[in-house]
């Protein structure tokens, strides 16, 4: 008889949660357009401020400050709209800003990876100068570790729902109060002027819905039982002496993140054997799947194209048990000894 599988990618995407799937069901009966001003465009529109008014108290800033979006990365696309030469990119961040840098003339814009997706490395942005915008990506972020945008000095941040159990294909920029930005769509005016587009009201009702039950495990501490999860599995793969390294364990990171290199054995030909034996993990991040090449954070950290390309992330969950990490910190230890014995 089959287990069942282990879904440990929740880096990836998450699973819908309950509470964002009642929310998206009974989002559908509103037939109204959020921008009408008859009694069925203003229900639909108090369903976008009250998901907007939970995503800002789940990051931190005011409401007036959430612009929905597509999701993460066509809100780091404002960059290309902001009236500086040059934008520096943090350069382990994750592609959706990675692919926005560019060097010029006439002024500067800084974009920083608050939460890396791959390691787990919380990293605060560098000293800049006055005047310097700085966006943080604060996708990883967002209802597994404290924060607040209110404080974090950033002029902009980025959000992606299906990270803490909304929907995919919806997320958020958030810009500070008082910061002027041209929209990357333009047409009908929506979001206060700054996106346009028939506000995807299915999707930002589940958001929102998702937003406020995320803030609400972080405060009952449901990530620190994930942090103890991750913990125990590191000391289980730790336990055979096969020098594998973790990143990033001595510093800030992730309660949720594993990234370990497995000297000798490639991370696609790990991935694809546990996924075999019945778990989900990754090589590094979803959006970079499928290529070959090494991996660009563990480069830019300094380890060399053999380790970077023989490194997972795990990544856990509330929904994640003791027994399913210790189970899979058996069969990792085995496939490795069977991968180590074929290279000899």
């Amino acid at each position: 008889m089959s287990r069942e599988r282990v879904y440990l990618d929740w880096n990836a995407t998450t699973p819908l949660r309950p509470e964002a799937r009642a929310a998206m069901l009974a989002a559908m009966d509103l037939g109204g357009n959020a921008s009408s001003v008859h009694a069925e465009g203003r229900a639909a529109r108090a369903l976008v401020e009250r998901a907007r008014a939970q995503v800002a108290a789940a990051v931190g800033c005011k409401p007036a400050e959430v612009v929905f979006t597509s999701g993460a990365t066509e809100a780091a696309a404002v960059l290309t709209r902001l009236p500086v030469g040059a934008v520096e990119v943090d350069p382990t961040a994750h592609d959706c800003l990675w692919s926005q840098r560019r060097e010029g003339q006439g002024g500067r814009a800084l974009a920083w990876g608050y939460a890396n997706n791959e390691t787990g490395i919380i990293a605060e942005a560098p000293a800049r100068d006055e005047g310097v915008p700085l966006m943080l990506d604060i996708v990883q972020a967002v209802g597994k570790v404290p924060f607040s945008f209110a404080w974090s000095g950033a002029e902009m941040a980025i959000v992606s729902a299906h990270k803490f159990g909304g929907p995919k294909g919806v997320g958020a920029l958030i810009v500070r109060d008082g910061v002027e930005i041209a929209p990357v769509l333009t047409g009908g005016g929506q979001e206060m002027g700054r996106r346009a587009g028939t506000e995807n009201l299915i999707g930002i009702a589940g958001m929102g819905a998702a937003a406020e039950a995320a803030a609400r495990d972080l405060a009952d501490g449901v990530w620190d039982r994930v942090a103890e999860l991750r913990n125990i599995l590191e000391t289980a793969l730790s336990a055979a002496d096969h020098k594998t390294i973790f990143v990033g364990n001595d510093l800030p990171r992730l309660p949720n993140t594993l990234n370990l290199i497995a000297p000798g054995w490639k991370g696609e030909t790990q991935v694809m054997a546990m996924d075999l034996a019945g778990y989900a993990i990754s090589a590094g991040s979803a959006c970079s799947s499928g290529k070959v090449r090494a991996n660009r954070v563990l480069l830019a950290m300094g380890y060399d194209e053999g380790l970077a390309a023989q490194a997972i992330r795990v990544s856990l969950g509330p929904l994640t048990t003791e027994e399913q990490v210790l189970r899979f910190a058996d069969v990792w230890l085995a496939q490795y000894r069977k991968a180590l014995s074929r290279a000899a």
